[in-house]
């Protein structure tokens, strides 16, 4: 299932930084600071006895957003969880958030989190394995970015990726091609969409 631009994502906790990051939803405390500064802006020009054009109102409130976002993307540098996510993100936050293509699917997002059908999720975070090993390849460690770049059991699925992004599939790379065309970014979903779904029919044959 696909979900929608702007929306929360639920598959771990909202409170997560990396899954706000990805919905594109920043803190609330920053909002209301963004919309305290325009009303105050507002009161100040009444207390002036002057009224804010609808133009200026636009500029005004474009120009707190932009503050925003700049607070939001200076707060994710010291982040202690998701760090993955939001360092592939935080660069190009501003165009994730405006983009006008591409919804972020359920297995998407377990790519991009690492939060998902890997054998390190598995193992250290949900305790359902015994070891953080690759059950495709032996690799000893199964993450997510270890089932995007290097398991030899996707090799067809990435090579079908690869030709259409490029062969740097570390997650910053792969966010920027994902942002630079519709097409790119459905790659991934589609590579996301093949891969995970085998992923968990293995899983729950376990």
């Amino acid at each position: 299932c696909a979900i929608p631009l702007g929306t929360s994502i639920v598959y771990v906790k909202k409170s997560r930084l990396d899954t706000r990051v990805l919905a594109g939803t920043p803190p609330w405390e920053l909002e209301a600071e963004m919309l305290d500064e325009t009303h105050r802006v507002r009161i100040d020009r009444q207390a002036r006895g002057e009224r804010l054009a609808l133009e200026e109102v636009g500029r005004v409130q474009r120009m707190a957003t932009r503050r925003m976002r700049d607070r939001w993307k200076a707060s994710l540098e010291d982040a202690l969880y998701g760090k993955r996510t939001i360092e592939a993100i935080r660069p190009v936050l501003g165009q994730w958030i405006q983009r006008k293509h591409g919804s972020l699917s359920f297995r998407l997002v377990q790519i991009m989190t690492g939060h998902g059908c890997f054998g390190h999720y598995l193992h250290r975070v949900a305790r359902r394995e015994p070891t953080p090993s690759c059950h495709e390849c032996g690799a000893a460690d199964d993450t997510a970015q270890h089932t995007l770049e290097e398991c030899s059991r996707w090799d067809p699925q990435r090579h079908t990726l690869v030709a259409e992004i490029g062969g740097d599939l570390s997650l910053p790379s792969v966010v920027f091609a994902m942002l630079s065309s519709e097409r790119s970014w459905e790659a991934v979903v589609d590579f996301c969409e093949e891969v995970i779904s085998q992923k968990e029919a293995a899983e729950r044959m376990r």
